[in-house]
C-alpha cells in the first residue's frame, strides 16, 4: 500500500515544474490521451527580465506523434508541429516556424497536438529554458511583410503554384531563395508559402522579394487540422487552427480569412494515406458557398485519387458553388530528393488569368474561376475556355501543345467521349444545350494522354434560357435525353475532327465518410 501511494505521489510531481539555478530549467512531464479536445496546454511563469525562451520536447515513443506550439500572454508565438528541434524565441530571433518579438512576463503555454496516439495515449517531456541573455544571433532581415504591389502590368496567363513550403514548416527544408531559385527555373510567375499553421515566413518575405526581381512571393498558410487541410489563398494574419478549443470552430476560421480579403480552398480532399499523410484527407462538414477553390491536383501523382477529388469537387459544383481548380505541388524540399507523395515546385502548375501580377490580382482571377491546373508541370498543353450565352451557348476550347492526346468535355458533371487533338494549336468548338430544370450549366475540359489526365480546365458556367417543350411526337423522342446536351467539332477547316455527345443535368454527389470512426492517425504533414 506504501509503495502505490509513494508511485502515485512521484506521478503527480512529475508534473510540477522544477527550478534550476541561475537560468530556469521548468521539467514537464505528462500523458495525454485520445479524449477530445486534440490539444492540450502546459502553462508556466515567465519572470520579468527573460532575455530568451527555449522549449525542448519528445513524444517518448516512436509509434506516437505530438505537435507542438508556442504561446506567448498576448497569444501564438508560431506552430512547429513536428519539428524536432527546440523551439527559441527571443525579442530579435526567433528559430523556425516561431515569431520573434517581446519577452513579456506572465503566463506562457506550450500547446500539445495529439496527432497520432497509437495505444490510445501517449506521454510527452518536456523542458522550458529560461534564459538571462540571449542565445540566438539577432535577425535584422525579419519586418512586417508589405504587399509588393504590381510586378507585372501585363494581363495574361500566369504560371504558380499554390502549395509550397519553407523551412519555415515544420516538416520542410529549403530557406524561401532556395524555393525561388527552383520555380523560376521552371518558368513559373509565383509561389504561394503555404506553412503548416505559422506566419513566420512573412517576417522574411520582404527580404526575399527584393532579391526576388519580378517574381511573386504569394501569402498564405496551409490551415493544417486533424480532419483536413485547407489553404489560406493571401493570408497575412494568423488563423486559430485548433478545432474543438473553446471558440474555435471551422466556420469561424473561413470567417477569419475573409476578413482578411484571404481566399479559402481546400486541399487534397481526397488523399486517404493513412500515417503516410496524416489527416490529409477532407472529413468536415462546411457550407460549400464558403469555398472558393478545390486543390484537384496536389504532387505528380497522377490519376491517384483522381476520380474521388472530381466527385468531391463536382458535388461542390452540383450544388451551385463556383468553385476553381487549383493545382499544388506540396514541395518541402525545392525539388531535391522528393518523396512519393510530394513533387518539385510546378508539379502541377496552376496558370491563372489576371490582370496583373499582384496578390490582388492572382486572388481576383481565383475568384472569377479563370484557372486551367497542368497537372504534371508547365509544359502540359494549355486550353482556354470562351463561351456566348442565350438559349444554347457555343463553347470555345481553344487547346495548345496537345497534338495526338485525347481530350473530352464534361458538362454538368457527365464526362463526353474522348476525341484525338488533331494539331499542336487546335480550336474546337461545341454547343450547350440548356437544362429542362432553368439551372445553370458548367462545362469543363481535360485533356489525357493515354489513362493519364495532364490538363484540366475550371467550369465556365452557363445561364441559359430553358428550351420550349417539345410537342409529342411518335419517333424517339429528345435524342439527347436528360435534360441538356452538348456537341462539339474541331473549327472548321482544322485536322482532327471531334465529336463529342454528352447527355447532361445529372448531379453528382459525392459522399465522404466519418473519418472519425477510424483509429485517429492524425497529424501536419502534407
Amino acid at each position: 500500500m506504501a509503495r502505490a501511494l509513494l508511485g502515485s505521489l512521484a506521478a503527480v510531481l512529475s508534473l510540477v515544474p522544477s527550478v534550476a539555478a541561475a537560468d530556469q530549467t521548468l521539467v514537464f512531464d505528462g500523458e495525454v490521451s485520445d479524449e477530445a479536445p486534440d490539444h492540450v496546454f502546459i502553462d508556466f511563469e515567465v519572470p520579468a527580465g527573460t532575455a530568451e525562451i527555449e522549449v525542448q520536447h519528445d513524444d517518448l515513443a516512436e509509434d506516437d506523434i505530438l505537435d507542438f506550439g508556442l504561446y506567448d500572454p498576448s497569444g501564438t508565438r508560431g506552430w512547429g508541429g513536428g519539428n524536432s528541434e527546440p523551439a527559441v524565441v527571443s525579442e530579435l530571433a526567433a528559430s523556425r516556424s516561431y515569431l520573434a518579438g517581446p519577452i513579456a512576463p506572465g503566463t506562457w503555454r506550450v500547446v500539445v497536438g495529439k496527432a497520432k496516439l497509437s495505444g490510445g495515449a501517449a506521454s510527452y517531456h518536456v523542458e522550458v529554458l529560461l534564459k538571462d541573455v540571449a542565445a540566438l544571433p539577432a535577425q535584422p532581415e525579419r519586418e512586417p511583410y508589405v504587399d509588393p504591389g504590381v510586378l507585372s502590368d501585363e494581363e495574361r496567363w500566369y504560371a504558380g503554384d499554390f502549395h509550397v513550403h519553407s523551412r519555415e514548416s515544420g516538416d520542410a527544408r529549403p530557406p524561401i531563395d532556395e524555393v525561388v531559385e527552383f520555380a523560376k527555373s521552371r518558368g513559373l510567375d509565383f509561389v504561394e508559402l503555404s506553412e503548416h499553421n505559422t506566419t513566420s515566413q512573412l517576417d522574411f518575405m520582404n527580404d526575399a522579394q527584393g532579391r526576388a526581381g519580378t517574381f511573386l512571393l504569394l501569402p498564405g498558410v496551409e490551415y493544417t487540422t486533424y480532419d483536413g487541410h485547407a489553404n489560406g489563398i493571401g493570408a497575412t494574419a494568423w488563423v486559430d487552427h485548433k478545432i474543438g478549443l473553446p471558440g474555435v470552430t471551422l466556420e469561424a476560421a473561413v470567417e477569419a480569412f475573409a476578413a482578411q480579403g484571404a481566399l479559402f480552398a481546400i486541399n487534397h480532399p481526397a488523399f486517404d494515406l493513412g500515417d503516410a499523410c496524416i489527416g490529409c484527407a477532407w472529413a468536415h462538414a462546411l457550407d460549400g458557398s464558403r469555398v472558393a477553390a478545390v486543390e484537384i491536383a496536389t504532387a505528380a501523382t497522377g490519376g491517384l485519387f483522381y476520380d474521388e477529388t472530381m466527385a468531391f469537387w463536382e458535388a461542390l459544383a452540383a450544388q451551385g458553388h463556383r468553385v476553381a481548380a487549383l493545382g499544388g505541388s506540396d514541395d518541402h524540399k525545392a525539388g531535391v530528393d522528393e518523396g512519393p507523395f510530394q513533387s518539385g515546385i510546378g508539379s502541377p502548375t496552376t496558370m491563372v488569368y489576371a490582370e496583373n501580377l499582384s496578390v490582388g490580382a492572382i486572388l481576383d482571377g481565383i475568384r472569377a474561376q479563370r484557372t486551367v491546373v497542368k497537372l504534371r508541370g508547365p509544359d502540359d498543353p494549355m486550353v482556354e475556355l470562351s463561351a456566348a450565352s442565350g438559349g444554347q451557348a457555343e463553347v470555345v476550347a481553344r487547346v495548345a501543345g496537345g497534338a495526338g492526346l485525347s481530350i473530352r468535355a464534361v458538362v454538368d458533371g457527365v464526362p463526353g467521349d474522348f476525341s484525338v487533338i488533331g494539331a499542336a494549336d487546335d480550336e474546337l468548338r461545341f454547343s450547350v444545350v440548356a437544362r429542362e430544370d432553368g439551372e445553370p450549366s458548367r462545362c469543363r475540359v481535360e485533356v489525357w494522354e493515354g489513362t493519364t489526365p495532364v490538363t484540366l480546365t475550371s467550369h465556365v458556367w452557363l445561364d441559359l434560357e430553358p428550351p420550349a417543350p417539345l410537342p409529342p411526337t411518335s419517333g424517339g423522342g429528345d435524342a439527347l435525353g436528360g435534360g441538356g446536351g452538348c456537341s462539339a467539332a474541331s473549327a472548321p477547316g482544322r485536322a482532327g475532327a471531334v465529336a463529342l455527345s454528352l447527355v447532361v443535368g445529372l448531379a453528382l454527389v459525392a459522399q465522404r465518410r466519418d473519418r472519425r470512426a477510424r483509429v485517429r492517425a492524425r497529424g501536419d504533414r502534407g
